[in-house]
C-alpha cells in the first residue's frame, strides 16, 4: 500500500512537471511570435497570439488545483513540499509571462512606418534573450538543476543593459522625428515588456534554485 502511494506520488509530480513544461513551451511560442507581429504588422498573428493565452490560463488552474490537492491529501515533507509550492508559484509567474506576450502582440496595430522605423529592428534580439531565458530556467526546473537556475539569474543583467540601450535609442528618435512619437512609445512599452519577462524568468530561477537546495541563492536579497 505504502508503494502504491508512493508511485501515485510520484505520478502526480510528473504530471505537475509536465503542466509546467507545457505552460513555458506556449510561453516561449508567444514571446516569439507577438515580436513576429510587431515587427511585420502581422495583426492576424498577433490576434492567434491573444487567443491562445487562454490555453495558458487554463494550464495554470490546472497547476494551482493539482498542487492544492497534493498539499491536502499527500501532506508532503521536505524536498517534495518545496518542490509543489515551486510549482505552484512557478505556474503564475509562466502565465504572467504569456500575459507580457499577449501584451506585445495587442500593440501590433498601433505601429506605422515600420519600413523606416529603424529602433523596430532591435526588439526581436532582446526578446530572443528573454524567451531562451524562459526555456533555460523551465529546463532547470524540469532537472531540479540549481547551476543552470543561477546562470539565469546572471543573464538578467543582460536583458536589462538591452532595454537600457533600446530605451535611450528610442528616447533619441523621438527627439530627432516627433512624427513617430506615438509608434515610438508603443515600442517602449514593447521593451519594457520584455524587460519584465526576464524578470519573472529570474523570479523563477530564484525558485527553482530553493527548490532544489532549500535556500535561495547567497547573493539575492529577499
Amino acid at each position: 500500500m505504502v508503494e502504491h502511494t508512493v508511485k501515485a506520488f510520484d505520478e502526480d509530480i510528473t504530471r505537475l512537471r509536465g503542466l509546467i513544461a507545457e505552460m513555458g513551451g506556449l510561453a516561449e511560442v508567444a514571446i516569439a511570435q507577438s515580436l513576429e507581429a510587431i515587427v511585420n504588422g502581422d495583426e492576424a498573428l498577433a490576434r492567434d497570439v491573444v487567443e491562445r493565452d487562454r490555453k495558458l490560463d487554463a494550464l495554470e488552474a490546472e497547476v494551482d488545483a493539482m498542487a492544492v490537492r497534493l498539499l491536502a491529501l499527500r501532506a508532503p515533507m521536505a524536498d517534495d513540499l518545496r518542490e509543489i509550492i515551486a510549482a505552484l508559484k512557478i505556474g503564475g509567474v509562466v502565465e504572467r509571462i504569456g500575459d507580457y506576450a499577449k501584451n506585445i502582440a495587442k500593440r501590433t496595430g498601433r505601429i506605422e512606418g515600420r519600413s523606416r522605423f529603424e529602433p523596430l529592428t532591435l526588439l526581436p534580439a532582446m526578446g530572443e534573450l528573454a524567451a531562451e531565458m524562459v526555456h533555460d530556467v523551465l529546463t532547470a526546473y524540469a532537472a531540479r538543476d540549481p547551476v543552470v537556475a543561477r546562470e539565469v539569474i546572471v543573464r538578467d543583467e543582460k536583458v536589462d543593459a538591452f532595454y537600457d540601450s533600446i530605451f535611450r535609442n528610442l528616447v533619441s528618435y523621438m527627439v530627432e522625428n516627433p512624427a513617430t512619437i506615438s509608434s515610438a512609445a508603443q515600442l517602449l512599452f514593447v521593451a519594457r515588456n520584455l524587460e519584465r519577462i526576464g524578470d519573472h524568468a529570474t523570479n523563477v530561477a530564484e525558485m527553482v534554485h530553493f527548490s532544489a537546495l532549500g535556500h535561495y541563492p547567497d547573493d539575492i536579497e529577499r
